[in-house]
């Protein structure tokens, strides 16, 4: 098969994985309402990465740093591969309604295919953003799919200057991963995803992947396999919380479990939710109930929950 015509086909998959998987969640979760927060401003700070908040933001960006200092707890929000605004807004909303503001980031799969000019330099834009803004003192990581791959990818810089960077490390309070996909073994799960139903296409695919990673080793398989790397022996320290599926074949249980046990053997601890049939990134539309039962009940366990924050304030106020 051409170069050319499996290139579409590449086109085509990720295109119908970031169509097929995500359906708009219900809006009536655990008693409480998860409305889109419609007043919600968003100010672009580069074409990957956007910035969400509750508050109108009368503030410029300037070299990635806002003019204005932030009060706001934020949540870094990377996003699966092609993931459309109206989806990432489903996630978003579920932090807006606890008072964080939301980094949203999204790659697309020329940017996964080439790091070098891709994914690196999308990771280098969040590292930026994330130094100068140091008035975002607690932060959360909230991941999906081959977001796990871009967060190594801004890992590996921090290890080249770590001294200068522990200041980023230590703001996170906690991390969530959702599908969290290994690169090194995406050739096996993204074929079948992205066409159930079509054995040809999905082998086709799956030839492409096996060939871009044979044959551009130096400007992307060995990126991949470093950035791999750096996720199973992770930099951020902080608490973490994975959801993923027993049928899901990219975000898979095997894998994500030598995750789970490389972390653990750090010290760190480790929250585990696998559900029981939802397709990859698609736990909060299967489960709506308990994906949101699930962040909330880990914000609350490191202390990130606000709402439950200020009812121990009022509580300190009446006593006092």
């Amino acid at each position: 098969m051409a170069f050319s015509h499996m290139a579409r086909c590449l086109r085509q998959g990720f295109q119908q994985l970031s169509n097929g998987n995500m359906r708009g969640p219900p809006k009536i979760l655990l008693g409480f309402m998860i409305m889109p927060v419609r007043q919600a401003s968003c100010l672009e700070v580069t074409k990957n990465m956007s910035l969400l908040s509750n508050e109108k933001k009368n503030t410029a960006i300037n070299d990635f740093k806002l003019e204005e200092p932030q009060d706001n707890p934020l949540v870094v929000l990377i996003a699966w591969m092609m993931a459309k605004k109206k989806h990432t807004q489903k996630y978003a909303d579920i932090w807006l309604q606890k008072g964080f503001d939301v980094l949203c980031v999204t790659v697309n799969p020329w940017q996964f295919l080439w790091p070098v000019t891709g994914t690196q330099v999308v990771a280098a834009d969040i590292l930026k953003f994330l130094e100068q803004n140091k008035s975002y003192s607690q932060m959360m990581l909230h991941g999906f799919s081959v977001g796990g791959y871009l967060w190594g990818e801004v890992m590996v810089q921090m290890a080249h200057e770590k001294e200068r960077y522990q200041q980023v490390l230590d703001r996170f309070a906690g991390q969530v991963w959702d599908s969290a996909a290994d690169v090194t073994e995406i050739h096996k799960g993204v074929p079948p995803a992205v066409f159930p139903r079509n054995k040809v296409m999905a082998n086709a695919l799956s030839k492409y992947i096996i060939y871009h990673m044979k044959t551009f080793d130096k400007v992307a398989t060995r990126h991949y396999v470093r950035s791999s790397q750096m996720f199973h022996t992770n930099m951020v320290r902080a608490p973490a919380l994975f959801l993923l599926s027993k049928t899901d074949p990219i975000g898979a249980e095997r894998s994500n479990q030598r995750v789970r046990e490389n972390w653990e053997s750090m010290g760190m601890k480790v929250d585990w939710k696998v559900f029981e049939k939802s397709p990859h990134v698609g736990h909060f539309r299967k489960y709506p109930k308990e994906y949101v039962a699930q962040i909330y009940g880990f914000l609350d366990a490191v202390k990130m929950n606000r709402d439950a924050q200020k009812q121990d304030d009022d509580k300190l106020k009446i006593v006092q």
